[in-house]
């Protein structure tokens, strides 16, 4: 038998001149690998996780049973203390600039009415000045009445409002629950990478780097919708990812065990098994419908994250040994995972309108509530749908109406080409105070600069554009899934903002392919560093050049803290950190 260990197609019984065998030759120059074969199949279908090697801790002096046990508690410990870092710098002064900043003026009070009366209202009856009433009052004011018109669903809206509740209708309490769910996202991030990498230290790299980018900071202390979209976005992926284990390690216990004691393919078990019970799928089903009830570009996220869940069901099947994987997917896997993901996420949806649905249809309730009973009257089928449902598409058509119409120019708007490079950041809030005054040295001589900045961390941005490119071509040529599941995460939150170039849009509407930017950097640290097997001085110094950039990072992000948080600096310390001229 003719030995392939050499070869990068391991087909046998092909013809040397075969055209699919000579593509594959030609993007052998570029590191085009095919996936790989063999082994045994319970390693492939479940990795196992990565463990510190026996000769560290000899260097470390640390006796063996102590290795084991950190080993074993480092899979929650190494997350819990990345979290606990991110959560100490996202909650130490959050009401801090008090003031309503930016998109505040929206949310926060939208937040604080839907809470109260189940539907947004008009905030201009309090008159002009209803912000500084509001923080002069401490949010003891009167909630008008008069419903008015918004164009995001209600759930990010819920969850500021949540925040409210609890601590009072102030900045501290609308920013509260934006802060703990950029902290709670850190965590997820940290076991998310440590389950696509079976590294806990690659995966708390990509949660350090998440505590320490500022667009991600700046978004949780900021009550925002964008920060609550990102978190649920976030929970989707992990719910899939934890799914896709599930349903491989489902695989491996049903393939037939050989004498030698290795799990072997099987194309009957492969092709044939039914996984009908899948929890993690409906939670994620679940998430996906909390984000699209946050912002409308949760749509986009869900059919591609859809579409990634698929794909791996035929990958897990073909590794089991199925002779016609597709099939097998679309026979046993695609219609539970459309019921389980699309139907999940409209019913979630529609729920998070109960409020707008069960306020008064004479005029006094939400808007638009009352439309079928006025404007929608008559027509040949309105008797198939109740009022609710007819006033509500009503309302969804106006919105996407707008959305997709929204041009009116603004000072920081941006084109998501420039977004990669952090070219054009968001300011907040901006005030001047005068020396002695809100922080500013007595002796600056000049006015101060006191902003929040919407910057993503400059090094980790400029860092991740390259990692986006080493991911891309680590899922194309080296057939990583782990790669292509960055890439995804990255394309669902990004590219669909170049279909609206002309419309109006932030910088800040990154932050939900953040986490994903994360992920490709350690992934790229990963390899700097060197796989397992390499030599101590390939090792020593891919880890000493990572652990640089690392540094500089986080170097980068103490810099720019006094623009992440509002801290009053000298003028020229505050130009002095505009590096680019479209940041002023």
């Amino acid at each position: 038998m003719t030995s392939t260990a050499s070869s990068t197609d391991t087909r046998q019984g092909q013809s040397p001149h075969d055209p699919r065998l000579s593509w594959q030759q030609r993007l052998r120059r570029f590191g085009y690998r095919a996936g790989p074969t063999g082994g045994d199949v319970r390693e492939r279908l479940v990795p196992p996780y990565a463990e510190p090697a026996p000769r560290l801790w000899q260097v470390l002096g640390v006796p063996p049973t102590l290795a084991d046990r950190f080993t074993r508690w480092s899979g929650w410990g190494g997350p819990l203390l990345v979290t606990l870092f991110a959560g100490l710098m996202r909650f130490w002064n959050l009401g801090s600039p008090k003031a309503v900043i930016f998109d505040e003026t929206y949310y926060a009070k939208d937040a604080w009415a839907l809470v109260h009366r189940g539907y947004e209202v008009n905030w201009d009856k309090l008159g002009k000045n209803a912000n500084d009433l509001i923080l002069a009052k401490n949010g003891h004011v009167t909630i008008p009445s008069d419903a008015a018109y918004v164009v995001h669903p209600p759930v990010g809206k819920y969850v500021i409002g949540l925040g409210e509740l609890i601590f009072g209708f102030d900045p501290f309490g609308w920013r509260f629950m934006t802060a703990l769910l950029g902290t709670l996202s850190v965590l997820m991030l940290c076991r998310i990478g440590r389950r696509l990498f079976r590294s806990t230290f690659l995966g708390c790299l990509a949660g350090a780097l998440m505590a320490v980018d500022g667009l991600h900071f700046v978004m949780s202390r900021t009550s925002l919708l964008d920060g609550v979209l990102m978190f649920f976005v976030l929970a989707a992926f992990g719910c899939l990812l934890i799914d896709r284990d599930k349903a491989r390690a489902k695989l491996a216990a049903a393939l037939p065990v050989g004498p030698d004691g290795r799990v072997r393919p099987d194309a009957d078990v492969a092709g044939g098994l039914s996984m009908l019970w899948r929890p993690w799928r409906w939670l994620a089903g679940l998430m996906l419908g909390l984000a699209i009830g946050t912002k409308w570009n949760g749509l986009y996220v869900m059919v591609a994250f859809c579409v990634m869940s698929v794909l791996w069901d035929v990958g897990s099947r073909r590794v089991a040994g199925a002779r016609h994987p597709h099939t097998a997917v679309l026979k046993h896997d695609v219609g539970l995972a459309f019921l389980a993901t699309v139907p999940v996420a409209l019913v979630t949806y529609l729920v998070s309108w109960t409020g707008w649905i069960l306020s008064p249809t004479d005029g006094s309730g939400g808007y638009f509530r009352n439309w079928a009973a006025t404007d929608g009257k008559g027509g040949d089928w309105t008797w198939l749908f109740p009022d609710w449902w007819r006033s509500l598409w009503h309302y969804e058509h106006e919105v996407y109406k707008f959305h997709v119409g929204l041009s009116s120019p603004h000072t920081y708007q941006s084109n998501p080409w420039s977004w990669i490079v952090d070219g054009r950041p968001v300011s907040y809030f901006y005030e001047s105070p005068s020396p002695g005054t809100d922080g500013c040295p007595v002796d600056a001589g000049e006015k101060c600069a006191r902003e929040v900045l919407a910057l993503g961390t400059p090094l980790l941005w400029w860092a991740a554009a390259f990692a986006v490119v080493y991911v891309l071509w680590r899922w194309l040529l080296r057939r990583d899934w782990r790669a292509g599941a960055i890439a995804c995460g990255v394309a669902a939150g990004y590219l669909p903002w170049f279909l609206y170039q002309e419309r109006t849009i932030f910088f800040f509407y990154a932050v939900v392919f953040v986490p994903f930017l994360c992920l490709a950097v350690a992934m790229l640290l990963g390899a700097i560093v060197g796989p397992p097997g390499a030599g101590d001085t390939r090792r020593v110094a891919g880890a000493t050049g990572a652990g640089v950039l690392v540094l500089l990072i986080a170097w980068n992000f103490i810099y720019f803290w006094p623009l992440y948080t509002g801290t009053a600096i000298p003028i020229d310390d505050w130009r002095s950190r505009m590096w680019l001229d479209t940041w002023v």
